[in-house]
């Protein structure tokens, strides 16, 4: 078995590498521990729901960091169109 070394470049990588390795470790284990004949059923299951989970805080993650990185930098400022002030064409009751 050979070993890779990964280079991460930020927090966000790391810790999706982390969540991948512990959803094949469970992968793993799922299929290990299976009843025969139900092995695909039990990892597909496993796949679907944490790989799901995996995805979406994956997304999460990367979109908190680049929320961040924007309020680090602040607005830009740009010109913001004026409109009229709006009239409302109800009638007003009889007070």
């Amino acid at each position: 078995m050979s070993t890779h070394a990964l280079r991460v470049t930020d927090p966000v990588e790391a810790l999706v590498v982390e969540q991948a390795l512990a959803l094949v470790r469970e992968l793993k284990h799922t299929c290990q521990s299976a009843p025969h004949g139900h092995v695909l059923a039990h990892a597909e299951l496993v796949a679907l729901e944490r790989g799901r989970e995996l995805t979406r805080q994956a997304l999460e993650a990367v979109l908190n960091q680049q929320a961040q990185a924007a309020e680090k930098k602040g607005r830009r400022d740009a010109p913001v169109p004026v409109r009229a002030p709006a009239t409302t064409k109800a009638r007003r009751s009889g007070r």
